[in-house]
């Protein structure tokens, strides 16, 4: 598909952002764009055409865009100098969502938002390397492989961030524990 892209063919591109869009969009809004998602997107898309000549061959396409997506989103936060509250970014995250809640029941929908609300606070706790890794691991559902390309970390400062990470949420939500694929249980 990148060969396509690089070729000129403007439906290949147009597959790549369709493929693409919907997680790069998770991701701006976990990272704190808040209402400014769609823009970083979009400018992250622009970046990642105009870089395409850099992309190497043989490497996965959406943990290389999930980082320019990752800088877009910190250049445009650090540029806006203001900080998202914690209602701005549950409020974005929540439109991230699919409409159709997984549960058609209101009082399990209303416990998901209360434990995705108690996340988001808790994950406003840690640093941002803590925040990036748990990010990318469970609320985008990468693998460990593609969260080190994603983030430029070797694999082992992956698990050793994570672990670090995952600790301090389990003494910030003490019922709260991640399982492989981004789900949580108590």
């Amino acid at each position: 598909m990148i060969a396509r892209v690089r070729a000129g063919d403007p439906e290949a591109y147009a597959v790549l952002v369709r493929t693409h869009t919907g997680i790069a969009l998770r991701a701006a809004t976990a990272l704190g764009a808040g209402a400014d998602a769609e823009d970083v997107v979009q400018q992250a898309f622009v970046k990642a055409y105009c870089a395409l000549g850099r992309f190497r061959d043989g490497m996965a396409f959406k943990p290389w865009l999930l980082a320019i997506v990752a800088n877009e989103t910190r250049n445009t936060v650090r540029r806006a100098a203001r900080q998202r509250t914690l209602a701005d970014r549950e409020a974005a995250l929540v439109k991230a969502e699919p409409l159709i809640p997984e549960s058609a029941d209101p009082a399990v929908a209303t416990l998901e938002a209360e434990r995705r609300a108690a996340l988001l606070a808790a994950l406003e706790k840690l640093s941002e390397e803590h925040r990036l890794v748990v990010t990318y691991r469970y609320l985008l559902e990468m693998d460990e492989p593609e969260t080190a390309q994603a983030l430029g970390w070797p694999r082992g400062t992956v698990k050793s961030r994570l672990n670090r990470a995952l600790r301090k949420l389990a003494r910030l939500l003490p019922d709260f524990q991640p399982r492989e694929g981004g789900e949580e249980h108590e």
